[in-house]
């Protein structure tokens, strides 16, 4: 069994939320570490409570929340600033179904994590389970590695100061923060 022998996925410095690209690009690291946190819990013949209570908040607070940040603001800013040659609709419209079926793969990913907290067991004992978390976190990867290769460089080249301070903004007010207006 590999382990990273870690329980903790990193926090980001809220003050990340001025850099929001570089927000987004820890953001992708944290859930790389979700991604690895479910193959250990998937490959663990132990109950391990700790790290499944772990991966379940992820999934019922982190993800929506990344996935709101990336929908109602970074796609959205793409889909104004980016040039024809830029071919980044169709991109964003494959990031966006997968964006929706991760949801409901989380939904499900944590169901089977919860009942695996009640009954005390581990998933790695059960062939169906495994396939399953091994599945989502596959996906997972491969749509970040997405984000990481084809979103953010562009983003970097499109959007504008005005565009990154506002979504700094936004960002922030979803996670309670406030960050003053650019000056003029």
């Amino acid at each position: 069994m590999k382990s990273t022998d870690c329980a903790e996925i990193e926090d980001i410095p809220l003050a990340l939320l001025r850099e929001p690209l570089d927000w987004f690009f820890a953001e992708h690291f944290r859930h790389r570490q979700l991604c690895q946190m479910i193959d250990d819990v998937a490959d663990a013949s132990v109950h391990d409570p700790q790290r499944v209570a772990r991966i379940v908040d992820f999934l019922r607070f982190d993800l929506p929340l990344h996935v709101i940040d990336e929908e109602e603001d970074l796609f959205p800013l793409l889909r104004r600033r980016a040039l024809p040659e830029d071919e980044l609709e169709q991109v964003l419209g494959v990031l966006s179904a997968e964006h929706k079926a991760d949801v409901d793969q989380a939904r499900q990913v944590r169901g089977l994590l919860e009942a695996c907290l009640e009954e005390r067991s581990a998933p790695g004992l059960d062939p169906a389970k495994q396939k399953t978390l091994r599945a989502f976190a596959s996906q997972e990867r491969h749509h970040l590695a997405m984000e990481n290769a084809v979103i953010l460089p562009i983003a970097r080249l499109r959007l504008s100061v005005e565009d990154l301070h506002a979504m700094s903004r936004r960002l922030a007010a979803r996670r309670g923060q406030y960050i003053e207006d650019a000056p003029a």
